[in-house]
């Protein structure tokens, strides 16, 4: 085998890039050739993705990456999780709709007026999150769903446009709450029969399949889902007039790779599956660990953990936390008030605090949408009685104090949940930047914590591409192998 190089889009929240990976059975390299800003639109009512700006700056970035490398052997596109765009006959209907906008509320109450979120839950294996793909689309008015003849969640409308294919891809299904990830041998459709013969409420055979009992008790449209594709499949040849205007050459695929954002990071985190957690932390903390089969038990559905899919079957269980968001909208409200902030000073002026700051609970609602964060916090620091931060270096502190200890609960919870023996805690991402989040991490779990890589979900996604080229082989361990020894991580010891 020889180096190859395959291109990779990779859609953030608040930030985009096209990247060209170098692959082979010794080099891994990400180079990054366009970033782009992800800004969302409010309208009047609604807050919206400018999804066509998006897809017009991956073009461009695509054109600039095969510039750099004619020879480019493959695409693949990866973005966050659970919104979607709804077309008929191939033409989008209207921007999609932010998963932070407020209508999400009343998706919430018509879904839970006819499936409570334990029974949601045994079909599912996902945790209660108000944003989640059906709640999005019981929201939807019924005239625009009934006109809808598909929907396809970020990564898979990107790649349509690419390719002319409609496909849902695996992982990013799995978060939609729609697909049925238990056995179907049970005529009823109930999963108890799987729990009761299954160790633990382990459930060892999960049928990838959109859950029609689900959709029609939910009153959603029937077929407006597409056919599932898994990652490492090939979706389809680049539209002739998509590589004319990249200027790639004819029949370039775009590969299938784990198109959940999250799916594609924790292939690149360097673990042991049965002794790590992994943390991939940006705007959201994702927080958990990698298991064989489904856990659906109750302590799981206490904890609000939940089952994902994951690249060659594996299944993320995991729990959301609210990361680096809060820091961010924080920083945004005070540019906003006139106090340019320059995040690297203000972390180390948050490392010299000494006076004690609250830890808040992260995941408090308040903190989902948009807004004046450190308003927020001093509310929720009167409702519980505690005294507010005073600067913005100790806010920063408290923010910081505060996902650490939500990441090492979370962390700690899921190798309990999942029965693997936590000895180490992995955090990829943006968050790998942030040193003393790590470093309170490893503090407050008492655990060491690997740091890096920051590029890991779009090197997971050049690595799924990769390994569908023939440029590397082997299982996800041997992947993982290969990021250790070309991007080794940074350790943190737990301070006494």
């Amino acid at each position: 085998m020889s180096t190859g190089s395959v291109a990779a889009i990779d859609l953030g929240a608040t930030s985009g890039r096209v990247i060209v990976g170098h692959v082979g059975p010794d080099t891994l390299e990400a180079t990054p050739v366009a970033r782009f800003a992800n800004d969302p639109v409010q309208t009047a009512d609604e807050l919206h993705w400018d999804i066509l700006s998006l897809y017009g700056a991956a073009v461009k970035g695509l054109r600039e990456a095969f510039r750099a490398e004619p020879g480019i052997a493959s695409i693949g596109v990866d973005s966050w999780a659970v919104d979607y765009g709804l077309l008929r006959n191939g033409r989008l209907l209207g921007n999609p709709v932010h998963y932070r906008d407020a209508r999400t509320a009343l998706g919430v109450d018509r879904v839970h007026e006819r499936m409570p979120h334990s029974e949601l839950f045994e079909r599912n294996g996902l945790q209660f999150l108000p944003f989640n793909t059906l709640y999005q689309l019981a929201a939807e008015p019924a005239d625009l769903l009934d006109f809808a003849d598909t929907a396809l969640l970020i990564p898979d409308l990107v790649g349509y446009w690419l390719t002319g294919q409609a496909r849902a891809e695996e992982t990013n299904a799995s978060t939609t709450g729609l697909l049925r990830r238990v056995s179907p041998r049970d005529p009823q459709g109930r999963s108890d029969w799987l729990l009761s013969s299954a160790p633990k409420g382990r459930v060892s055979k999960h049928d990838q399949s959109w859950d029609e009992h689900l959709i029609t008790a939910l009153g959603l449209p029937r077929g407006i889902l597409p056919p599932l594709i898994a990652p490492g499949e090939r979706l389809g040849a680049l539209l002739p007039e998509v590589a004319t205007a990249i200027g790639a050459r004819p029949g370039t695929p775009v590969t299938a790779v784990g198109s959940h954002d999250t799916a594609s990071a924790v292939v690149a985190v360097p673990m042991q599956p049965d002794a790590a957690a992994y943390i991939s932390c940006g705007t959201w903390g994702l927080v958990g660990v990698e298991v064989e089969h489904l856990v659906l038990t109750p302590e799981a559905l206490a904890a609000n953990f939940t089952n994902e899919g994951g690249v060659d079957g594996r299944v993320r269980l995991l729990h959301n936390v609210m990361g680096l968001w809060v820091l961010s909208e924080a920083v945004r409200t005070w540019e906003r008030q006139g106090h340019p902030i320059d995040l690297p000073t203000l972390l180390d002026s948050a490392e010299e605090v000494t006076a004690s700051v609250p830890v808040f609970d992260v995941n408090d609602p308040r903190f989902l949408a948009p807004g004046d964060m450190p308003a927020r916090i001093d509310e929720w620091c009167a409702e519980h009685g505690v005294a507010a931060p005073r600067t913005r270096a100790e806010y920063a502190r408290s923010i910081v104090e505060s996902l650490a200890q939500a990441f090492a609960d979370a962390s700690l919870e899921a190798g309990r949940l999942g029965g693997v023996d936590i000895r180490t805690i992995h955090i990829v991402g943006g968050g790998a930047l942030n040193e003393l989040l790590c470093q309170r991490t490893a503090d407050r779990s008492g655990l060491p914590v690997l740091a890096g890589p920051v590029e890991a979900t779009a090197l997971g996604n050049v690595l799924v591409q990769a390994r569908a080229a023939g440029l590397v082989t082997g299982s996800l361990e041997g992947l993982r192998d290969l990021v250790a020894r070309t991007h080794a991580p940074r350790r943190y010891a737990p301070k006494s």
